[in-house]
């Protein structure tokens, strides 16, 4: 599966409708309505709950209810800002939202809510999944995009932000006091901004984590597990998914995901953080084929002897259906993994497994991997990109995310005041460890080009990892070809694009901070 592949189990509300949003009524397709004929704003927002919103058999499940918040309603932006003031300000107007086509009905009746608080209409411009990205890109370059807003990517932001595309958007977050201070750094600073200027609002705030299965990593370890003790090191990972390659029929020791391309990328990234692993230096010059790269490399050569069957082939979806169906005993992924996994409909490991604090290497660090997610971003020539604004923080604020975790449909929230809620880590089984790490993640940086580097990393790394190159040959071929990807957009020429000065912050936020556990 592809890049826009990924983006797809990313559905942004996808259960809106079937959960209750809807109840509040559709502007859709209608006359724009007039402030003075908009209902009562508190009447919005209290439709806007877990009783409402949360599928039913999760809240049942979790004994999850409206009087035991997964948010603090004091730092949820829907429920702060002004709506008289937005709607005497920008009532009738129209905003033009660029989703994937599959995710276009969902959208919809999820922004339902929004029309009704803000007086201002969603117009959905639907773009195909697959080509997102291309056409998105086209339609920036023709300087007349269809669009005010869209939610793509994060890795991108680099390729839209650069050449002028994207709205500044400091000054909308200031005057309707947007609390970026809840954000974890990790995603406030990579996924809201480029070369220091404000361009998007977190959405889908992921970080990758190791889970095991209790039972069959118990039987090994003789004992029950210790979220920071039980599995200290990358050593202690490969030795005991070798163990438990021999533990059942059908289960192999540890998932990854290998395939060409960001798979690759991604599963290498996680790892050689850990040893110290950074992209480039300050002069932008790729420094990742080192020791520190070529550790996290040899470290997954080790583990794939004991890996799932197809994992040179395997990316999410497939990472996804063996952690879930119980054919791996250790899985390397996203969080969700963990959030899924509790999930009955989705789960056939329901009790069963455990989200533990990354591994460490010896002599390097933790640093768990933030790698991927998207933001929100307002397209610099639209024609109402206030209101897009007001649409995108309606989307990305804390109590729809929240509920789009206990939801556990993909799309993971970003606060702190979310992951640190006790009342959503019972709901969430990875969410404490998760929250935890956050202040230590790592990132690449957000860089013109940033999707061909991935996909030409990832495409070397395959290479060794089925045996065709050697790992120092995979790390020296994707520097080599990195470096003229960079040069290609702009890079090394007196003035480069990106100045890392800008970026860095971002790049590792746990310099110095004392560990979790």
């Amino acid at each position: 599966m592809g890049l826009r592949g990924r983006l797809s189990r990313r559905s942004f509300m996808t259960t809106a409708s079937a959960a209750g949003i809807t109840a509040v009524g559709s502007t859709w397709g209608g006359k724009l309505p007039a402030a003075s004929h908009l209902p009562d704003p508190q009447s919005v927002l209290d439709e806007i709950s877990i009783s409402k919103y949360v599928r039913a058999d999760y809240r049942d499940l979790y004994g999850m209810s409206d009087d035991k918040p997964i948010w603090d309603s004091s730092k949820d932006w829907i429920r702060t800002v002004d709506w008289e003031a937005v709607r005497s300000q920008l009532a009738g107007t129209k905003v033009r939202f660029a989703v994937g086509a599959a995710d276009a009905e969902s959208a919809a009746e999820g922004l339902v809510p929004f029309e009704k608080l803000s007086g201002i209409t969603v117009e959905l411009v639907p773009i195909p999944d697959d080509s997102f990205y291309d056409k998105a890109l086209a339609e920036f370059i023709s300087g007349n995009a269809s669009f005010d807003a869209l939610q793509f990517f994060s890795p991108w932001l680099g390729d839209f932000a650069a050449p002028g595309f994207l709205y500044p958007l400091q000054d909308f977050a200031d005057k309707w006091n947007l609390p970026l201070d809840d954000f974890y750094d990790t995603y406030r600073l990579n996924y809201g901004y480029f070369n220091g200027e404000m361009y998007g609002i977190p959405f889908d705030c992921d970080v990758q984590m190791v889970h095991l299965r209790k039972g069959y990593v118990e039987q090994v370890l003789g004992g029950p597990i210790d979220k920071v003790n039980s599995v200290p090191t990358y050593d202690e990972l490969i030795r005991i998914s070798g163990e438990l390659n021999k533990v059942a029929p059908g289960v192999s020791g540890v998932g990854l995901m290998a395939a060409p391309g960001f798979w690759s990328t991604y599963t290498w990234e996680h790892i050689s953080a850990q040893a110290g692993m950074m992209l480039f230096d300050e002069n932008w010059e790729p420094i990742f084929n080192g020791d520190a790269g070529m550790k996290g490399l040899e470290i997954i050569l080790a583990l794939s002897k004991n890996a799932n069957e197809g994992f040179a082939g395997a990316g999410w979806p497939e990472n996804r259906a063996a952690w879930l169906g119980g054919q791996v005993a250790t899985n390397i992924s996203w969080q969700d993994s963990g959030t899924q996994a509790m999930r009955p409909d989705q789960s056939q490991i329901v009790d069963d497994f455990v989200t533990i604090y990354e591994p460490r290497i010896s002599g390097g660090r933790f640093a768990p991997p933030n790698i991927a997610g998207s933001t929100s971003c307002v397209a610099a020539a639209a024609q109402n990109p206030e209101g897009a604004f007001l649409m995108l923080a309606f989307l990305t604020t804390s109590s729809i995310m929240a509920m789009n975790e206990a939801n556990a449909n993909g799309v993971a929230p970003g606060y702190k005041s979310v992951l640190e809620n006790p009342n959503l880590q019972a709901v969430s089984q990875p969410a404490k460890v998760w929250g935890d790490s956050l202040h230590h993640a790592w990132c690449a940086p957000r860089l013109p080009g940033a999707f061909p580097i991935e996909q030409t990393i990832g495409n070397e790394i395959n290479r060794a990892v089925v045996g065709q190159i050697t790992a120092r040959e995979a790390l020296d071929n994707a520097a080599a070809a990195v470096r003229e990807i960079m040069s290609q957009n702009g890079f090394y020429q007196g003035s480069d694009p990106v100045e890392y000065a800008a970026a860095a912050p971002g790049l590792y936020v746990g310099e110095g901070k004392p560990l979790p556990f």
